[in-house]
């Protein structure tokens, strides 16, 4: 509805609907030492056009990846979204549709939930997909509740240092009070070393979080650590970037028990941060203790097919103690931009995206070291992110980009002590040679400058 303002006689006749006679009287209760007695310290009203102006000028102060060039990453990835993906998931009957409670009557909704469980089982190598999460860092937790809930072990979780920060605060936060106790793995070499896993392995662990590639951009030792686990009966959680599986072994084919994802670079723009897209899959023998819903094929008394919500584990639905996780819904719209997405490639067009953006991170690596002094941090093999150690300040260093029009990575000092002279910088398939270069010669300029002011 339109918003206008209450005309006098509105108010009086509300006023008098409710027995006052006037608007101070509702006040009477809050003592007046404690009212404020003076107008609020607030602009003058404004026209519409004043208004518009004064928003737009607010909102061009911010930098995006449609007026800079991003190399921006971290779990927000800006990749290309083929045209397809909005004009069908802008469509009404997709755009404007509820997550299916009552499953009979949302027959479309749910046979294109049950085609995005389909696609992200054939991503990950696994056998069962639910119908999405909220998001990454969601996700991962999602998948550590339910590791215990499949091992009956309450004690130990382990997790890389080298797992998305953001991510394992979640976690932290969703655990503070219940029994899994957090145990992190230091990575000083970008990745988890499988013997310092091995160290704090025992039977009370319910489960191993990687992710692969890391926060870092790092490949982590993932076979290796899932023969660790299963060594005492614990899983491996992996969370994983979908691009790169294009391109690297899927979950399922080295071992992994639950993978999980942040699914946003499948056919969702950057959007201010969300909504996201989390993902998860698991073996089929996990099912039952899988978080969220997941939509099953059937068919009805005349024999066609349909679709029903097979499962659905929280505890508006089902006994509270049987409940596996208290999701409300799933990302609706969201999966489906990702089914879409997904099904607009191919296994040909994701195989080119993920070589796209291998070939092109390695690239911009080596025009950057030959350009600069900045050297990669850590010497492990990498898919489209990487980290690179500075000799000029960081926040310096990612200013003077910013004003050359680039968005040149994240300072990781925000989350890693040790690491105040390192940021990651992300390629992807969107990034053109000319874009690339920009970057090296913008922070060739940066260090000079950076080298010119110490020197006076």
């Amino acid at each position: 509805m339109s918003y206008v303002q209450n005309t006098a006689e509105q108010q009086a006749a509300m006023l008098a609907s409710i027995g006052v006679d006037c608007i101070e009287a509702l006040f009477a209760p809050i003592p007046s030492e404690l009212r404020l007695k003076r107008l609020l310290d607030i602009p003058a009203a404004m026209s519409e056009i004043e208004l518009t102006r004064h928003m737009t000028a607010l909102a061009s102060r911010n930098r995006n990846a449609s007026d800079s060039v991003c190399f921006l990453g971290g779990g927000a990835y800006d990749h290309f979204i083929p045209a397809v993906v909005d004009a069908i998931c802008s469509r009404s009957e997709y755009y404007t549709a509820y997550t299916p409670y009552q499953a009979e009557a949302s027959q479309g909704s749910l046979q294109a939930f049950f085609e995005f469980q389909t696609l992200i089982c054939q991503l990950t190598g696994m056998e069962v997909a639910n119908a999405s999460l909220y998001e990454g860092g969601t996700s991962v937790t999602e998948a550590v509740l339910m590791a215990a809930g499949v091992t009956g072990r309450h004690g130990r979780v382990i997790v890389a240092e080298s797992v998305h920060p953001d991510y394992r605060s979640t976690l932290k936060t969703y655990l503070a009070n219940l029994e899994p106790k957090v145990t992190e793995v230091p990575t000083p070499e970008g990745f988890a070393n499988p013997d310092d896993i091995r160290k704090v392995l025992d039977d009370q662990t319910s489960c191993v979080v990687l992710q692969h590639p890391n926060f870092f951009g790092c490949l982590e030792e993932v076979e290796e650590v899932a023969k660790l686990c299963h060594a005492v009966g614990a899983l491996l959680v992996v969370s994983f970037d979908p691009i790169s599986l294009g391109i690297l072994k899927k979950p399922g084919d080295y071992g992994a028990d639950i993978a999980v994802a942040e699914g946003q670079g499948l056919g969702n723009p950057l959007n201010y941060g969300g909504p996201y897209l989390g993902l998860l899959a698991c073996r089929e023998a996990y099912v039952r203790k899988i978080p969220g819903r997941v939509v099953g094929q059937t068919t009805d008394r005349l024999g066609r097919r349909t679709y029903a919500l097979t499962l659905q584990t929280r505890e508006q639905h089902i006994r509270r103690e049987k409940a596996t996780s208290n999701i409300c819904t799933n990302q609706g719209l969201m999966a489906l931009k990702a089914a879409v997405h997904l099904t607009a490639l191919g296994p040909s067009g994701l195989r080119e995206t993920a070589h796209l953006c291998l070939n092109k991170a390695h690239y911009a690596v080596a025009q950057i070291e030959t350009m600069t002094d900045m050297r990669r941090r850590f010497n492990r093999p990498f898919f489209k992110e990487f980290t690179l150690q500075s000799s000029v300040p960081v926040h310096s260093l990612l200013e003077h980009a910013r004003d050359d029009g680039y968005l040149a990575g994240l300072a990781l000092a925000r989350w890693y002590e040790g690491l105040e002279d390192c940021f990651s910088v992300t390629v992807t398939e969107k990034r053109t040679r000319s874009e690339i270069d920009g970057l090296a010669r913008s922070l060739q300029s940066a260090v000079r400058h950076g080298v010119r002011a110490v020197m006076a």
